[in-house]
């Protein structure tokens, strides 16, 4: 009997050893993946020159709003942030409008050839044309240098189809929609009306797939944009990156009356990260709570 309470009670030690070890560990790693964010908003409201010294570590040291006035004196990111949130909303929207009612159809269980039309789907995500077709394509389409370069071409992304077919065909019951039919509900009806108010969840978290990759696309601006009015936030945000001289009176970067020294430039920097991340974080907990259930339902069964 003794013996049995003593390695219960060395059970329970190595069991308390065990939480502190993966407790410290998580700590750690929340640390680690932390304080570079935190440090990116103390270095954009702390002294520039503090900051480059090292002296700003825990606490923000000569409070300086420069790089947030510098960026909201600059014109480009004012029409880069206009092109980005006109790339986000109507490149949401047709992604939303293609997307949903693309999963809807394919998870009916009636549809004729649904599975050859979900291989041909599946097969674009390992296969593609390449980079040239692509652009050439794009080209004798006329949407290069266009704003619907951002919108039309990339409409449906595959892997958000699976996951919303998924959900449509493992939440929606089918003896609901054949009860809607003996009442005279057509299936756009039924889709419009019952299905999508239904799918909060699934919606929501597409939505915000599809959000957070138009606002963090600098890549279709790089390829397809020649026109610096149509540039949208992030790719400005990486011109910035990688050159210094970067506010010129004439908003194009370079020398003269509005190139700033590597410290101030770095301060610039830090600031535009924040106002680009910024959107997408007060976004984030009003879809927050539609986040796991939907990515959960959407991912099994499939």
């Amino acid at each position: 009997m003794n013996k049995k309470i003593a390695n219960w009670r060395q059970k329970c030690v190595s069991d308390r050893v065990f939480d502190i070890v993966v407790a410290a560990l998580l700590v750690i790693l929340f640390i680690v993946v932390a304080y570079p964010l935190y440090f990116v908003i103390l270095a954009s409201v702390s002294d520039p020159l503090l900051v480059s010294k090292g002296k700003v570590l825990l606490w923000p040291k000569g409070m300086s709003l420069f790089g947030f006035q510098k960026v909201f004196e600059d014109t480009r990111i004012w029409t880069g942030l206009k092109n980005t949130l006109i790339y986000t909303v109507f490149g949401t929207a047709v992604n939303m409008f293609a997307t949903l009612p693309a999963a809807y159809a394919l998870s009916r269980k009636d549809l004729r050839g649904r599975k050859t039309i979900m291989m041909i789907f599946v097969f674009t995500m390992f296969f593609n044309g390449g980079l040239v077709p692509t652009y050439l394509l794009m080209q004798n389409l006329h949407l290069t240098n266009t704003i619907w370069v951002f919108i039309i071409p990339f409409a449906v992304n595959v892997y958000n189809l699976i996951i919303a077919r998924t959900f449509f065909e493992n939440s929606i019951p089918q003896e609901l929609h054949e009860a809607a039919s003996l009442d005279g509900c057509s299936d756009f009806k039924f889709f419009t009306s019952v299905a999508i108010p239904l799918s909060k969840a699934i919606v929501s978290v597409i939505m915000l797939y599809y959000m957070v990759a138009h606002w963090n696309d600098f890549f279709t601006g790089l390829i397809y944009i020649r026109d610096q009015s149509l540039n949208p936030l992030q790719l400005v945000l990486r011109e910035i990156l990688i050159v210094n001289n970067v506010f010129g009176t004439g908003g194009t970067g370079g020398g003269g009356l509005g190139s700033y020294d590597q410290v101030y430039a770095d301060t610039v920097k830090y600031a535009i990260i924040i106002i680009s991340s910024l959107p997408m974080l007060i976004v984030y907990p009003f879809i927050q709570k539609h986040f796991e259930k939907g990515v959960m339902i959407g991912a099994i069964k499939g």
